[in-house]
């Protein structure tokens, strides 16, 4: 394990959305590092959840281009940046389900590590008339502490107020957006920036966890920080007929400088659950 590497150091975090706290309290006291936090330009330029600018090319390279523009403002070799995305549950396909990512690059060593979190969310919209209606859909949103996003007349209307966290914001959006509105309507769905949601900015902190946990773990040949699981084998056998099933049996480890690979034996678990099981469970 590595515990020196970046101990002393000043890494470079760019956000406007308040990560900052939670990603320099998972880092700092594992790794020794100084998690500096970078101000002075609009990541929502390199895409928002508003969608009034899409984001180009994919959540990693989201990411990366966010590190190295607070590595540039910074004047430092090593940064980190955290991107998030939404979609359905990889299970049942059905449940909101938002997957965070935080990437360190190290450009005095030449790599880049990448931690994840990923779990259930908050989601929905409502387009409505009624006050009520918005009272309703906000409260099981988790409002206030959940933020909201409101425009007037549709989904696609191009004008919206973000960062409303207040009853009294809540009411004078709805208000002022329905004169806007030529059917009377308003649109509301969450505000899914860091700070205006609880739960995305519980998976930012946990990425973090997994990134240091990431980084602490050494390659066995060259000793650099990252070594860790690319992929994972199937094939644990059945608690009850002993059948393989998809419960994995082996991970697959690979260093990012020297791309060593070694394969290791579940340790925790010598038999799967018969709910997995293509016999027990078919």
């Amino acid at each position: 394990m590595n515990q020196s590497k970046y101990r002393g150091q000043k890494i470079a975090f760019l956000t406007q959305h308040g990560k900052q706290e939670v990603v320099a309290a998972a880092l700092e006291p594992v790794l020794g590092c100084e998690v500096i936090h970078v101000s002075g330009y609009d990541t929502d330029l390199l895409g928002s959840f508003t969608r009034d600018v899409p984001r180009s090319g994919t959540q990693l390279d989201a990411a990366r281009r966010k590190a190295r523009k607070g590595m540039e403002l910074a004047g430092l070799k090593i940064g980190l940046a955290s991107e998030g995305s939404f979609s359905t549950d990889p299970y049942t396909g059905m449940m909101p389900w938002n997957r965070e990512i935080m990437v360190l690059i190290d450009d005095e060593l030449g790599i880049e590590v990448v931690g994840m979190a990923q779990g259930s969310t908050i989601a929905g919209q409502i387009l409505t008339a009624n006050w009520d209606d918005v009272e309703q859909f906000v409260r099981k949103l988790g409002f206030p502490q959940q933020q909201v996003v409101m425009r007037p007349q549709s989904e696609k209307d191009p004008r919206f107020i973000k960062g409303i966290g207040s009853w009294e914001k809540l009411g004078d959006a709805f208000t002022n957006l329905q004169m806007e509105a030529d059917n009377r309507k308003v649109f509301v769905e969450p505000d899914l920036r860091a700070f205006a949601s609880p739960t995305r900015m519980s998976h930012i902190a946990h990425a973090s966890e997994d990134l240091a946990q990431r980084i602490l773990s050494c390659c066995p040949q060259c000793a650099a920080p990252g070594f860790s699981v690319v992929q994972r084998q199937p094939g644990l056998p059945c608690e009850l007929c002993g059948t393989p099933t998809t419960t994995y049996l082996s991970e697959t480890l690979r260093c990012v400088l020297c791309k060593h690979e070694e394969m290791r034996q579940r340790q925790d678990l010598q038999y799967a659950d018969p709910r997995h099981c293509p016999q027990c469970n078919p």
